[in-house]
């Protein structure tokens, strides 16, 4: 016997047909309107909406409305920086650093950078943005006697690669990077504009050059509403 669909999954297919004829950006029909387009209540709507929101489908923005998504960008898994990927999809990088300073590391942070427990690492926070809109927040870790100057370099370029390259001629040849979703708490879900509570994919990624040693330790919160990742497989 087939299972009943759901009251709220019915109205989301229709919702989902009602939008993919609209462009991005469009508003989506206020609550009560839709109740009465679909004869439901309001809170089958409103589960049917926030149902789409988080699959970046559709945008909520507080005190505006409900608006169509624009297309998720798809992220090639590639051992390139932020600013290459997102001039890669015609969108123009903007880095924002929240915070960058020394810390002292405990002994897995130090086995991931190669160095002693106890030792300095410089740690920098940062939140990334794509034609204005805030996409993730990353936390990377560097040695920080190798890298002498470093946050002198950042400011000469956009790019923490590009400064590896220029300042110190790292070149970065392998990766191991880990994916993994979590929730948005709400500091984060602040500097994101999302609401608490949003998806997000957490990459936490190993960096080494090309002797093996290893040169970076970085996690990256990504908006799961508005990323996806592609990779390409080979036997």
């Amino acid at each position: 016997m087939p299972t009943k669909l759901p009251k709220y999954y019915r109205v989301k297919r229709q919702l989902l047909d009602l939008t993919g004829a609209m462009d991005a950006g469009s508003p989506v029909p206020p609550e009560r309107e839709l109740a009465r387009r679909y004869q439901t209540s309001r809170t089958t709507v409103r589960q049917a909406l926030a149902e789409l929101v988080i699959e970046g489908r559709l945008l909520r923005m507080q005190g505006k409305g409900t608006f169509v998504a624009k297309p998720k960008v798809a992220q090639v898994l590639e051992l390139a920086s932020y600013t290459e990927g997102m001039r890669a999809h015609g969108l123009h990088p903007q880095t924002k650093i929240l915070d960058i300073g020394y810390v002292t590391t405990d002994e897995q942070l130090a086995a991931l950078l190669g160095i002693r427990a106890g030792g300095r690492a410089l740690r920098i926070h940062r939140l990334r943005l794509a034609d204005g809109e805030p996409m993730s927040i990353d936390t990377s870790h560097l040695p920080a006697r190798r890298f002498p100057g470093l946050r002198k370099q950042l400011q000469r370029h956009r790019s923490l690669y590009e400064a590896l390259r220029a300042g110190y001629g790292i070149q970065l040849a392998e990766a191991e990077e880990t994916i993994e979703t979590v929730l948005a708490d709400p500091h984060d879900a602040r500097l994101l504009g999302v609401d608490p509570g949003l998806p997000l994919l957490l990459l936490s990624r190993h960096a080494l050059d090309v002797t093996g040693e290893p040169v970076e330790w970085a996690q990256s919160w990504y908006r799961g509403d508005r990323y996806k990742f592609v990779t390409r497989l080979r036997r």
